[in-house]
C-alpha cells in the first residue's frame, strides 16, 4: 500500500472530530477578511458531473492522487475520466443519484483503495471493489446492509482502535459499521445504538473528555462505553440542533479544553456553532453561538489546516440545490473557509469560490436542473468534500463535488 494513499485515509479520518450542544443566545461577529488570504486556483475535473460525493486516493497504485466521484474515478493529473460502475438516478426523484459517499478504505486488504459508500433511496451501505489493472475494468459493489435512507457518511475510527469505521447518517436509527476481517472475507461489524437520537445530521467528538470519541446528533449524544464499544451508548438529549449537516464536528474551538460542536443547516441558513461550559455543580451548559447566516444549504463542512500554522480552519459552502425549491436555493453558490480568532472571539471568513445565482429558474421543482441553471463553472460542497495534498507541494487542496460538476481548489498558499 502507497503511503500515500496511507495519508490521504488519515486526513479524511482525522479531519472528522465533531461535538455537539443545546440552546442559548450570542452573536460572533465575522472578522475582515484581508490579511491572512490564501490563493486559490480553481480546475475543473468534469463540469458535467451530477454526483455529490468524492474520495481521493491512490486508485491505480502510480504514486498520484486520483479523484473518485460517482460512477468514474479520475486520474492525475490531467484528471482523464475512467467509468468503472454505473449509478442510477434515485427514484421517484432523478434529480439525485444514488451516491452519496465516496470514502477510499481499502477493504479487502489488497493494498488497493477501494470504496465505501451509501445511498439514500436504496437505503444501502455497500463497498465498490477496486480490481487493479485494468483501468476501465468495472468495479463491483458489495451491500453491506440497509440500514435506512442515508444522506451521507464518512470514515473516522470510533473505537479507537487504529482502524476506520464508516458512520452513515440514515435518519431513522444511529448506526456504525466496524471492518473486522479483511481475508478471506470481508466482514463487517454493525453497531446499532438505536433511533432515540436519530435525525438529520451526524458527527462524532470527545463530548466529556474522556478520550474516546462520542456520537453526535441533531439531538444529543451517544457516550462511548468505557471498556467495550459494543456495550450500551447512553444517549444525553442535552441540546436540539435541527436539520443539521453531514457531518457535526465536535472540536475545541475556543481553546478551553471542552469540546464544543460546529455545524450547518441543511436545508436553510446558518453554520453554527455551541460552545460548551460547566456550571458551578459540574453540569454541561451548552450556549449556541452564529458563525456565518450569509448563505443556506450546509450541508457538508471540513476541518483542515490549510494554511499549515496554528489550528485547522472550518472548509464548507453551498450544496447546490441541496432541495431545489427552499430558502437560498437558487442564491449564489460558494465555497468559504474560516479560522476562529481565540483572542478576539471572531471568526474570520475567507473566500475559495463566490459564483453566480440562478436567473430564471423554472418555478416548478421538477423542471430545476443545476447542471442547467446555474452557470456552467460553479462550485459547490456538495456532501462530501476532500482535503488532499494532490498536488504534492506540501499544502492541503480541496476536491469539491456537487450537482453542478465536480471542481479541484488548488491551494496556492499566501
Amino acid at each position: 500500500m502507497s503511503t500515500r494513499f496511507i495519508s490521504a485515509l488519515k486526513v479524511m479520518a482525522f479531519l472528522s472530530v465533531f461535538a455537539i450542544g443545546a440552546l442559548g443566545l450570542c452573536f460572533i461577529a465575522l472578522a475582515d477578511e484581508k490579511a491572512t488570504e490564501l490563493g486559490w486556483k480553481m480546475h475543473t475535473i468534469n463540469d458535467q458531473s451530477p454526483y455529490e460525493a468524492c474520495g481521493a486516493a491512490d486508485f491505480n497504485g502510480d504514486g498520484k492522487i486520483d479523484v473518485f466521484c460517482g460512477d468514474s474515478w479520475y486520474e492525475a493529473p490531467n484528471w482523464r475520466r475512467h467509468k468503472v460502475r454505473d449509478v442510477p438516478a434515485s427514484s421517484p426523484n432523478p434529480h439525485y443519484y444514488e451516491d452519496f459517499s465516496d470514502s477510499p478504505l481499502d477493504v479487502n486488504g489488497d493494498g488497493r483503495a477501494d470504496i465505501v459508500t451509501c445511498n439514500y433511496f436504496g437505503k444501502r451501505v455497500g463497498w465498490v471493489e477496486n480490481p487493479g489493472g485494468d483501468a476501465t475494468k468495472p468495479w463491483i459493489e458489495h451491500e453491506i446492509d440497509t440500514p435506512g435512507n442515508m444522506e451521507s457518511g464518512e470514515l473516522v475510527d470510533i473505537n479507537g482502535d487504529g482502524k476506520l469505521d464508516f458512520l452513515p447518517n440514515p435518519g431513522n436509527v444511529v448506526v456504525w459499521y466496524e471492518l473486522t476481517q479483511q481475508k478471506p472475507t470481508v466482514v463487517w461489524k454493525k453497531h446499532d445504538l438505536g433511533s432515540e437520537g436519530a435525525g438529520h445530521g451526524i458527527g462524532v467528538g470527545d463530548i466529556n473528555a474522556d478520550g474516546k470519541l462520542d456520537i453526535v446528533t441533531p439531538k444529543g449524544w451517544y457516550e462511548q462505553p468505557k471498556a467495550d464499544a459494543s456495550a450500551k451508548w447512553v444517549f444525553h438529549q442535552e441540546f436540539e440542533l435541527g436539520a443539521a449537516g453531514i457531518f457535526i464536528h465536535g472540536r475545541d474551538i475556543d481553546g478551553d479544553r471542552l469540546t464544543d460542536i460546529v455545524w450547518g443547516m441543511g436545508h436553510g441558513f446558518g453554520l453554527q456553532w455551541l460552545k460548551q461550559s460547566t456550571s458551578a455543580d459540574g453540569k454541561r451548559i451548552w450556549t449556541k453561538h452564529n458563525i456565518d447566516d450569509t448563505f443556506s444549504q450546509v450541508h457538508t463542512l471540513l476541518f483542515a489546516n490549510l494554511d499549515g500554522t496554528g489550528e485547522p480552519e472550518l472548509i464548507t459552502g453551498k450544496r447546490v440545490y441541496a432541495h431545489e425549491i427552499e430558502p437560498g436555493a437558487t442564491d449564489s453558490s460558494v465555497v468559504f473557509y474560516y479560522q476562529f480568532d481565540r483572542k478576539q472571539e471572531k471568526w474570520i471568513k475567507h473566500t475559495i469560490f463566490n459564483g453566480d445565482p440562478v436567473v430564471n429558474a423554472p418555478k416548478d421543482a421538477k423542471d430545476r436542473w443545476a447542471l442547467k441553471d446555474f452557470p456552467k463553472g460553479t462550485a459547490g460542497t456538495g456532501l462530501q468534500m476532500s482535503s488532499v495534498d494532490i498536488d504534492g507541494d506540501g499544502d492541503l487542496d480541496l476536491v469539491c463535488p456537487g450537482k453542478s460538476g465536480l471542481y479541484l481548489f488548488e491551494n496556492l498558499g499566501r
